[in-house]
């Protein structure tokens, strides 16, 4: 009975985290998931926009390794790419046009699934020979670390960012869009007289920019705290 009682207190005093997107294609992108919301069917649910954006990063994943065999298979993957950013980004949108918010389970079930979801992605593009696995595996790492430090910092400074300077989820998306209509001609770049795979060197540079962010945040938010929490 006391376990209730405190649960639904619990409950009760929860507040949302305030949410940040300085991305650059935030404002537009705000303003089209809410046109979309408004005129979606009402047998549409936020759950189903979150199984979509899942089930399209594994299925990205999933063609990531089929293109080994047929580079066209990158072409399902920017399919899915765009799916992933429909139901990903919009399930919370779709509720909080209806009045449908849950806070708590949306938090946890939206990043709990973007995890999953990141692992099908880099498991699918290790296999996919179209870079090597020491770099999916240091991607996978290092966008783990950054999600770590960003939920810690959701729940001990009260705001949620959504995007780390002007690069968000969409922008991310965008790229490797981008990425694979340039694997399509070929998966190699020159970069100073040395042929590479064109993944292997985005995904270093995304891999240490990454690892960057997150010290980079982890000094400033470790910094914040203690100036908040100055012993007597």
């Amino acid at each position: 009975m006391h376990e209730q009682a405190a649960v639904t207190r619990r409950q009760t005093n929860f507040a949302p985290a305030c949410r940040i997107n300085r991305s650059l294609t935030a404002d537009i992108e705000k303003r089209a998931l809410h046109w979309m919301a408004v005129r979606a069917p009402r047998c549409l649910s936020s759950d189903h926009l979150t199984a979509l954006g899942l089930s399209a990063q594994i299925a990205a994943g999933l063609f990531y390794a089929l293109s080994r065999y047929n580079r066209l298979a990158l072409l399902l993957v920017i399919l899915c790419l765009v799916l992933n950013w429909l139901g990903d980004s919009m399930d919370g949108t779709l509720a909080r046009v209806r009045g449908q918010e849950r806070p708590r389970y949306g938090f946890y079930v939206d990043h709990i699934i973007d995890i999953f979801g990141s692992l099908a992605l880099m498991c699918g593009l290790g296999f996919s020979g179209l870079l090597h696995w020491q770099t999916a595996t240091a991607m996978l790492v290092t966008f783990l670390v950054l999600s770590c430090e960003s939920y810690l910092g959701t729940y001990t400074l009260g705001h949620f960012q959504l995007s780390r300077g002007v690069f968000g989820p969409t922008e991310i998306r965008i790229l490797l869009i981008l990425g694979n209509l340039a694997l399509l001609r070929s998966p190699y770049a020159t970069f100073f007289g040395h042929r590479l795979l064109l993944f292997d060197v985005g995904g270093a540079i995304a891999a240490v920019v990454m690892l960057a962010m997150a010290i980079v945040v982890t000094v400033r938010h470790t910094r914040q705290l203690y100036f908040q929490e100055l012993l007597p």
